[in-house]
């Protein structure tokens, strides 16, 4: 078997009864505390019969029934991959030599590589602070998120799974405002919570939320954030330093499960990206929208017309805006990043990055204008700057 295949069956099967997942029922892929990952029906067997407590079968570590998750990048790529089922080698296309080593092109360059196996474990979302430089880090870890230095030292870590008003059953997405906040989707008790630089929880918001996902800070230090279920986008006020909540509005509805969210710094455009559900034997795809400051709608484009410029299939895990207001997303498909222009002009096809990445799930810029990559193929973060 070629190893290629080999790494495919490790990626998409459960490594203790060599099933294939699947996104629902048994087949479903679930992460333990200690990182590694196993499908519903084994979780459930090695639990037992009060299903209360079960040990991971390859590093031995104990932990309860309830501590488990879903693994959401192996979600989204069973959702790349489509009901027909596929193989990664035909949904992510790559180029010769393409992979961990591969150089960026010219214009930017690697400048630090954070994170790795076991500091990070299937991160899902990445926010720049731009005053102070400090990266917030949203993963499945024992402590949920990660505040790195503008030097890459891990300067915090905090937000423990649990009930407690601190705590972070699972987070989805993270941004940071401009007065020093991190804000946090929670899709295990659907919710919204933010918390200071040193991890205490200053705001827990639910307001009915059905499952909020992606959100981006305005430089009001307002939150925009997509109801993935609901098929909506919120705008959420509030004074953070007394921990009140002013006002939780919804500026847009009847949206496809909306996920990765943008705000321009300079015009107060928003981004959103949404995920269209796959028809018949065909996978799922992706679509961007573009709205202006007052909410009108400006430009979208799905899968199959950017396919019309770009000849292969993307798919649009996350989106931000560079300080020049041009739309950039990542595409797990050709595992690249890539800049769709600005409003007045989108879409236009241009690869910032086509090398070197995994799975890319999230992106920020930060002040210095470094773009930040969240790889969740290798649970890293990726620092590019100029050449």
């Amino acid at each position: 078997m070629a190893a290629e295949d080999e790494a495919e069956l490790c990626l998409l099967e459960c490594r203790v009864c060599f099933e294939r997942y699947g996104s629902g029922g048994q087949r479903r892929p679930r992460n333990l505390p200690c990182g590694h990952v196993l499908c519903q029906g084994c979780v459930a067997a090695l639990g037992g019969s009060e299903r209360r407590r079960l040990e991971c079968p390859f590093c031995r570590r104990a932990c309860g029934s309830a501590e488990t998750s879903d693994c959401l990048p192996l979600l989204q790529l069973l959702e790349v991959l489509g009901p027909a089922g596929g193989s990664v080698s035909s949904a992510l296309v790559r180029s010769g030599g393409r992979g961990a080593a591969g150089p960026a092109p010219a214009g930017l360059g690697l400048w630090l590589s954070l994170g790795g196996w076991g500091s990070l474990v299937n991160p899902t979302g990445v926010a720049a602070c731009r005053r102070s430089g400090r990266l917030a880090v949203a993963h499945d870890g024992k402590k949920r998120i990660h505040i790195f230095g503008p030097n890459g030292s891990c300067l915090q870590r905090f937000g423990e799974r649990g009930d407690a008003g601190n705590d972070i059953k699972y987070p989805l997405d993270v941004t940071v405002t401009l007065d020093g906040h991190v804000v946090v989707t929670d899709g295990g008790d659907r919710s919204v919570k933010a918390f200071d630089f040193d991890g205490r929880g200053v705001l827990a918001v639910q307001e009915g939320f059905c499952l909020p996902w992606g959100l981006d800070a305005t430089p009001e230090s307002a939150v925009i954030l997509t109801d993935s279920e609901a098929g909506a986008l919120y705008r959420l006020t509030a004074d953070f330093r007394k921990g009140r909540l002013k006002k939780c509005q919804m500026i847009r509805s009847q949206l496809i499960s909306p996920r990765g969210v943008a705000v321009s710094q300079t015009s107060g455009a928003i981004v959103v990206i949404e995920h269209l559900k796959a028809q018949g034997p065909n996978s799922g795809s992706t679509r961007v929208k573009i709205f202006n400051a007052e909410m009108d709608l400006v430009g979208q484009m799905d899968s199959f017309g950017l396919n019309l410029v770009f000849p292969s299939k993307i798919y649009t895990t996350a989106v931000a805006f560079d300080k020049e207001g041009r739309v950039i997303v990542t595409d797990v498909c050709s595992q690249a990043v890539i800049c769709l222009g600005k409003p007045e002009e989108f879409p236009i096809f241009n690869p910032l990055i086509s090398h070197g990445l995994s799975y890319p799930v999230g992106l920020t810029y930060m002040a210095n204008n470094s773009l930040v990559v969240l790889d969740s193929g290798d649970h890293s973060i990726k620092i590019y700057s100029s050449t």
